[in-house]
């Protein structure tokens, strides 16, 4: 019997080949398997029609643990081509399916751990040392299929050892595409920071050694630069936040190991399991009393970000330092995206680092850490990148139409919807200069030529200055295809079907703002949507934005607009003005803005829960996103609901005036951790109940929960809370991010219908 298979999933770069190679040897078959243009692998088998079966059942039983198969198209015939052997043949460049699946960066395994501290060795201290099951894909591919040809590898000939490997079927590198060793492959070397290279026998080690002295090292990683320096030490950490221009942004710190993380943080279970997976992402964790980490870290949160290494580089670093972690921080200029080229490197960073740790290989795609969260047992992707990027998110509702999604203005990624999968980009970022616009755009192209996908529409959102939109305009052009506006927050509910399989759902969807569509600025929604559109059913109140965009920035200035007709606020306003950068000449302003007419109005959930964090004296700048909110969250914590608030609706709209009201009054009666947990329980309790009338109300069985907000583990675990006690199901992400990160999905989706309704 003869059986040609195409095999569809992620099925290169994770010593798929290789195992097929073992089984079908196993199996006394002959024939041969090669990987495909589409990123697929064509295998044809030859034998005994039990020995064929039973092939083809070890296949699907026993796949490679980073493998996933998501088709297999078996034919039979009874020819026979005559084969001798079986064989891994010459990768076919062709392939007549779109949707491609590219394989992601996968940490070091625990056997090239080994080796790599193992002094028999021949990789032993080689920085550099992968096999079939780790070390970097997406971010070395320059084309498929996936093989060293079409990867930065390709600058590196192997040497006599590391040829034999690769052709031996029996070990461990057999036709791994990153192999290498201190012979042939990637070098590394330490700079000052104006390049010159240092006479260092061991740069890695040195580097480490460096950065416990207080000094700050730029190392290149599989993705980018990351920005090192010292847990221990406050200065350096300052001078980070000086030339990164990040007064209190959390850096990410990498620890040596999983008993380093628990000295300062608790670790649940299933935090433990994502810290040491084969992703190794960055996992916001608890800080511990005893946190003994500088404050310089994380200011005023209760939470750090925390990863493991993921490179041998990484893993060396520590080996002669006392310190349980260092900060490990992207390397890029405010808005700009991560640094990846040595060159490039040294013109940005040169002036704000005191050494290089570089290697030579070329990062073919840039990529961030990614950062994920765990409510109880449930996680929430925060940034989803290294480690995920660009795997897709599997549809149980195949589309119709290809389409692409390029997201909002902040957290920016790309999505590309291809019949049942939709592939997610790595994170971009914040769209607001020249750079990151470009990155998104070239990420965009490369991730089409990687899927093969052929686009029927452009998706953007439906604010007309952002600048994402005149980027869907030109793709459109170029493409010679419709661009369709999607408002903001019904994006964000349709991500969350699209993950569910829905084709209906009363959301909540709460954010910072979004572009309404009466033109308004909403964040804090009630909406009843389906794949045809939706339909508002409630909101929160909406408050003026004192200053327009300035309200964002200072968010006093909202807690002024929430209580403007407070009695003694102007007095109350007063004694606030040092919290002003103009001190009493603003505070004038704003009370003369206050009585204005022509203020914009907003239903921003994440507006309201920025002047409750101000209105507590908790933050009076928002210096990066979400700061006032996640330093509300960290005060919330600590504290109980004292006010135990009633929730106030009326004509579907919930009263926040009301809440702002009583926290004013109560502010010297209760400590600010109290009133910011009573603060977030009403906001949360008041979504539920309008959520569950209406759903009720139109017999809905399920509601989800999306936008930013929902990154706050206290507020989504009490609307949940409230939700379940009525019978009704709540739902949340769980592949990608419920912020903006997950807008070009829900986008990309709403793109497609709109085609499928025309009857295109």
């Amino acid at each position: 019997m003869r059986a040609k298979i195409l095999v569809q999933g992620i099925v290169q770069g994770v010593g798929f080949r290789p195992f097929i190679y073992r089984i079908a040897i196993a199996n006394r078959l002959v024939g041969h398997v090669r990987n495909r243009g589409d990123a697929g692998v064509e295998i044809v088998v030859e034998g005994k029609n039990d020995d064929v079966k039973h092939f083809i059942a070890d296949l699907k039983r026993k796949k490679p643990p980073l493998s996933n198969i998501y088709s297999l198209d078996i034919s039979y015939t009874q020819d026979q081509d005559g084969f001798a052997q079986f064989s891994i043949i010459k990768s076919f460049d062709g392939g007549d399916l779109s949707g491609s699946i590219i394989p992601y960066d996968v940490s070091l395994c625990d056997e090239c751990v080994r080796e790599l501290r193992d002094p028999e060795d021949r990789r032993y201290n080689y920085f550099f040392i992968t096999c079939t099951d780790c070390g970097p894909r997406y971010t070395i591919i320059e084309r498929l299929p996936y093989d060293r040809s079409n990867t930065t590898m390709h600058e590196f000939p192997l040497c006599d050892k590391c040829t034999k490997e690769y052709a031996n079927p029996v070990d461990r590198r057999f036709h791994a595409q990153t192999i290498a060793c201190q012979q042939c492959g990637p070098q590394v070397f330490l700079a000052t920071n104006d390049g010159q290279p240092m006479n260092i026998t061991d740069p890695i080690r040195e580097a480490g050694r460096l950065i416990g002295a207080g000094y700050v090292v730029a190392i290149k990683g599989n993705g980018g630069f990351h920005l090192a320096a010292s847990t221990m030490r406050s200065q350096p950490l300052m001078r980070l936040r000086n030339v990164k221009h990040r007064a209190q942004k959390p850096f990410a710190v990498m620890a040596r190991n999983l008993l380093a993380v628990k000295s300062f943080a608790h670790v649940s279970k299933a935090e433990a399991q994502l810290l040491t997976s084969s992703i190794r992402p960055i996992v916001l964790l608890n800080k511990k009393r005893d946190y003994g980490l500088s404050e310089q870290i994380s200011p005023k949160l209760h939470n750090v970000g925390v990863m493991l290494p993921y490179t041998g580089l990484h893993y060396m670093l520590f080996d002669q330092v006392q310190e349980p972690a260092f900060v490990m921080t992207s390397a890029n200029a405010p808005s700009e995206p991560i640094v990846t080229d040595n060159h490039e490197a040294l013109h940005k960073l040169g002036n704000l680092v005191d050494f290089f740790l570089f290697h030579d290989r070329k990062i073919a795609q840039r990529c961030d850490d990614s950062v994920l969260r765990v409510h109880k047992s449930r996680t929430s992707i925060i940034r989803r990148s290294r480690g995920y990027a660009p795997s897709p998110i599997y549809l149980r509702t195949p589309t119709k139409h290809s389409t692409l999604g390029l997201g909002a203005e902040e957290n920016v990624n790309a999505c590309i919807l291809l019949r049942d999968k939709a592939f997610i980009s790595q994170y971009i970022g914040d769209v607001e200069q020249l750079a990151t616009l470009t990155f998104l755009e070239e990420t965009t192209q490369h991730l089409m030529r990687l899927t093969n996908g052929q686009i029927a529409a452009v998706a953007c959102d439906l604010h007309p200055q952002f600048i994402t939109k005149k980027l869907a305009q030109e793709f459109g052009h170029t493409y010679k295809c419709p661009v369709i506006p999607v408002q903001h927050h019904y994006a964000h509910i349709l991500s969350l079907m699209g993950e569910r399989g829905l084709d209906t759902m009363v959301g909540i969807a709460c954010d910072g703002v979004g572009y309404g569509s009466d033109g308004t600025i909403w964040g804090g929604e009630i909406l009843h949507c389906t794949m045809d559109g939706f339909t508002r059913l409630g909101h929160l109140q909406e408050h003026p934005m004192i200053g327009g965009d300035l309200a964002t920035k200072y968010p006093l200035r909202m807690t002024v607009g929430i209580l403007r007709n407070a009695p003694d606020i102007e007095d109350w306003i007063l004694s606030k003005a040092h919290a002003f950068p103009y001190r009493e000449r603003e505070v004038e302003l704003v009370l003369k803005q206050m009585e204005g007419r022509r203020v914009a109005l907003t239903s921003s959930c994440g507006r309201v829960l920025d002047a409750v964090s101000a209105l507590l004296g908790l933050c009076y700048e928002r210096t990066y996103e979400g700061e006032p909110a996640m330093k509300l969250e960290s005060a919330a914590i600590q504290g109980k609901d004292v006010l135990r608030l009633t929730p106030r609706i009326e004509h579907d709209v919930v009263d926040t005036t009301y809440l702002v009201y009583e926290i004013f009054k109560n502010r010297q009666k209760y400590s600010p951790a109290d009133l910011a947990c009573s603060a977030e329980t009403y906001i949360a309790e008041s979504l539920a109940e309008l959520a569950v009338y209406k759903a009720n109300e139109i017999g809905a069985a399920a509601i989800g929960f999306s936008g930013g907000v929902a990154y706050n583990e206290h507020i989504t675990a009490t609307i949940r809370r409230a939700i379940e006690q009525k019978g009704l199901h709540f739902l949340v992400h769980d592949q990608v991010p419920p912020g903006d990160g997950g807008i070009s999905f829900g986008q990309a989706l709403a793109a497609s219908h709109v085609l499928t309704n025309e009857g295109l």
